[in-house]
């Protein structure tokens, strides 16, 4: 675990995005991405009957659809132990294999990191 304090405050922002998006929508998760000019873009799992999305896939491609050509950073909460291996190509897709996702549990406490690739 990590102490979330002891996170740079720019990661630390996107895991509090995160975990107020599943709050606020009362989702099973909330995901946020850091674009390359510092830009957020903040989801909730997208769960309908046409539509499946992940938090974190839903983050992704809303900062696609917004014009972003790179990713910083991603973080997403979750009850799951590790972001699924679709989450980190998501993430792969946009940011490259070296981005670092953020892993939080509900509580908003990193569980881990892991890269991208």
């Amino acid at each position: 675990m990590t102490d979330s304090s002891a996170l740079d405050p720019e990661d630390r922002k996107i895991v509090t995005l995160a975990r107020s998006a599943r709050a606020r929508n009362g989702v099973p998760e909330g995901a946020a991405v850091r674009d390359e000019t510092g830009r957020t873009y903040v989801a909730g799992t997208v769960a309908l009957d046409s539509l499946k999305l992940s938090a974190l896939q839903t983050a992704v491609a809303m900062a696609v659809a917004s014009g972003a050509t790179s990713l910083e950073a991603a973080a997403v909460v979750t009850e799951a132990e590790t972001a699924s291996d679709a989450d980190r190509a998501a993430v792969r897709d946009l940011g490259g294999a070296g981005t670092p996702v953020l892993v939080a549990g509900p509580d908003g406490t990193v569980r881990t990191t892991v890269s991208a690739g």
